[in-house]
């Protein structure tokens, strides 16, 4: 089935290329062809396409935080004095520059913005809130909830 700019339908060989990938990026296109069950032509041709079109954002591998002395995760709510374009785009080039904030959601409701964190204690933790999110003038407020255990991660999407 086509995939064109346009047109985000995809068939059955598409979502199962998708899920494999997701699964282990590192497959070799023959590797991919057997699980699908096509030629490796065909499963090249769709990769390439999928990426083209955006579909196959990156690919990336996932590191373990605890090992790397990384895995106290904090989701940090943010509430700014002041959200308009201006102090919405200071802020998000702000958390761009930050290698401890691992996500950064624009949210609705009592917060306009969630942070994910990752630091390797409470300690670093505290001093990353007074000495890199306190010099930013336009934070009114902020609320940290601590993550005691991670019952769930995936890093892809339900296709």
């Amino acid at each position: 089935m086509a995939l064109d700019a346009e047109s985000s339908i995809l068939d059955d060989k598409d979502k199962d290329i998708l899920k494999a990938l997701q699964n282990n990026a590192r497959l070799t296109n023959k590797e991919l062809s057997a699980i699908v069950h096509l030629s490796t032509t065909p499963v090249y041709e769709r990769v390439k396409r999928l990426e083209r079109s955006g579909i196959i954002k990156q690919y990336a591998t996932i590191l373990d935080a605890n090992k790397l002395n990384k895995g106290f995760t904090v989701f940090c709510s943010v509430k700014l004095r002041h959200m308009n374009s201006d102090a919405a785009i200071a802020f998000s080039e702000m958390v761009k520059g930050i290698p401890e904030v691992t996500e950064c959601y624009n949210i609705s409701g009592s917060f306009d913005y969630m942070l994910r964190v990752q630091s390797p204690d409470m300690r670093y933790y505290q001093q990353f809130l007074l000495n890199v999110l306190g010099h930013h003038e336009n934070i009114a407020s902020l609320e940290s909830t601590f993550v005691m255990e991670e019952v769930k991660h995936e890093y892809g999407v339900s296709v």
